[in-house]
């Protein structure tokens, strides 16, 4: 099973826009993300977002592109409580998807990775798309991380 992690793209200030939109470096990050994620053929059973602008404009770039649906996953906020959604993705047997933001992506993926949410163990960048995989004997790793420099 793979989980692809995805903090939202660079957004507005809460000054300049209190919903906090996507800026158009954030778009055009996103975009190329969602391009690239298209090309690698990722197909997750569902995509998760936090129901905040930021983060759906983002899951939606990256829905479309993949022709999937994205829908919003009750928990993911930033300060929100991993637990719930590390039950519920250690149930999963479908690979998942996530866009969200830190320090809740940062805490899940440390936890996943070190059984420590506290470590940050995985650096997140605006609109990078990080893997990681569950092995056979039930520990995870991470696969790859993709940053929009990169595509």
């Amino acid at each position: 099973m793979k989980l692809y992690l995805v903090q939202h793209g660079e957004a507005r200030s809460e000054l300049e826009d209190p919903e906090r939109s996507l800026t158009a470096r954030g778009e055009e990050e996103t975009a190329k993300i969602s391009e690239a994620a298209k090309r690698l053929d990722i197909r997750p059973a569902k995509i998760y977002h936090s129901g905040k602008k930021r983060a759906v404009q983002t899951a939606g770039m990256i829905a479309a592109r993949l022709d999937l649906p994205a829908q919003i996953g009750e928990g993911l906020n930033p300060n929100d409580d991993i637990r719930p959604w590390v039950e519920r993705i250690s149930a999963e047997p479908e690979d998942l998807m996530i866009v969200g933001h830190l320090p809740f992506l940062e805490k899940l993926a440390s936890f996943f990775i070190c059984e420590d949410e506290g470590a940050r163990a995985v650096l997140f960048r605006y609109s990078a798309l990080v893997c990681l995989e569950k092995r056979e004997t039930g520990r995870w790793a991470v696969h790859w991380v993709l940053k929009p420099e990169m595509v």
